[in-house]
């Protein structure tokens, strides 16, 4: 069987299946950052724009910029009205296309572990901060379990088939996230786990939203209808379906913020 590539090129998909999660996070993560307002912000792996809305509405921004290899997510991303006066561009996080000490905030959410090697993403997110200026991210807890679709991932698993997951799953472990921001020279370093909870109508809003998801969604596009079948079965099993038929249960992120040095 050929490898299957996580796609984010459909930004109304991803805002169902995890936008509204990276919300929920978010939230928690701003409160946590405490950010001053009047901040010269780089979202790196902006994607459609979830969180970088809510840098528009909750931050002040001086300036907004959001980086993302998608043009398509992108494209999505400038349909939010909070995102009118945003610049939005593609680029790889690895060499971000900025001057030295163009921002005051540069953060990564639900990306580090997509990047092919992290620790030149959180170098390059150093190099266009300005002295004093905050580093930060958050991510799935990849490895504990805290992706908040892990029960369908390890479903999907146990029939035999393959869920793609992000080249650098280790970066989502707290220790990980603390080394890295260390490493990059980076000072007052400090993390934490953000616990969210979402709930879903009922178990078909859950399938169809997960359906369309970038990595479980490619999955279950390939799946036989009788195993299609049996993974319903088992996830009904699983999951916490209230007397209501709704679901509610919670992910875990991992979050790391630090400052540079001056």
């Amino acid at each position: 069987m050929s490898a299957i590539q996580i796609r984010f090129d459909n930004g109304a998909a991803y805002e169902d299946y995890m936008g509204k999660w990276s919300q929920l996070a978010g939230e928690r993560f701003i409160d946590w950052l405490a950010p001053a307002t009047g901040a010269r912000w780089l979202d790196v792996g902006c994607g459609n724009g979830a969180f970088t809305e809510m840098l528009a509405t909750r931050c002040a921004p001086a300036a907004l910029h959001g980086i993302d290899p998608s043009a398509e997510q992108l494209a999505f991303a400038r349909q939010r009205p909070a995102l009118a006066a945003a610049q939005l561009q593609t680029g790889d996080a690895m060499a971000l296309p900025y001057a030295a000490s163009a921002f005051d905030v540069a953060v990564m959410p639900l990306v580090i572990f997509f990047v092919p090697e992290p620790a030149k993403g959180v170098a390059e997110m150093v190099r266009v901060l300005t002295p004093g200026g905050i580093a930060a991210a958050y991510a799935w807890d990849m490895h504990g379990g805290g992706f908040p679709y892990n029960a369908l991932r390890l479903a999907i698993t146990e029939l035999g088939y393959v869920v793609p997951a992000p080249p650098s799953p280790e970066a989502s472990r707290l220790e990980a996230l603390q080394a890295l921001w260390q490493e990059a020279g980076l000072r007052e370093v400090q993390t934490c786990a953000i616990e969210v909870q979402r709930s879903y109508a009922s178990f078909d809003d859950y399938w169809r939203i997960v359906r369309g998801g970038p990595s479980v969604g490619a999955t279950l596009a390939t799946m036989a209808p009788a195993d299609i079948e049996r993974l319903q079965t088992q996830l009904r099993a699983s999951l916490p379906i209230a007397a209501d038929g709704s679901i509610s249960y919670s992910a875990r992120a991992h979050a790391v913020k630090g400052r540079t040095a001056g």
